[in-house]
């Protein structure tokens, strides 16, 4: 518990922007499949994963992973094992942590 907080709900959010250009679209979809491998081998570390949409819906611009821990250096080394963070496409991450106070993924209200 950190401050009556069960740490089994408190998580880091990494949230990465990335660069602009062309380029950066074709990286990401030529490292797709190894980032898919990489997802599908940490997986246990994350709550939740998956690719920030621009305002058109149909590019994407980002990538959002909830890791399950609030240790932000195991969040970052599970990040820079990551092909798109080996391939430089994220020109911005930012880390923070999480409470989950509600919600399904957290098994209803975590705060009672």
């Amino acid at each position: 518990m950190i401050n009556n907080i069960a740490t089994d709900k408190i998580f880091t959010i990494v949230t990465c922007r990335d660069k602009p250009g062309p380029d950066i679209a074709r990286i990401r979809r030529e490292k797709l499949p190894e980032h898919l491998v990489h997802i599908e081998e940490t997986l246990e570390d994350i709550m939740l994963a998956g690719p920030i949409f621009a305002p058109d819906g149909a590019s994407i611009c980002g990538s959002i992973l909830i890791y399950k821990t609030n240790d932000q250096k195991k969040a970052q080394t599970l990040l820079e094992a990551d092909p798109y963070y080996k391939a430089a496409i994220w020109q911005d991450i930012t880390y923070d942590v999480f409470y989950g106070a509600a919600g399904k993924a957290v098994g209803g209200l975590s705060y009672k």
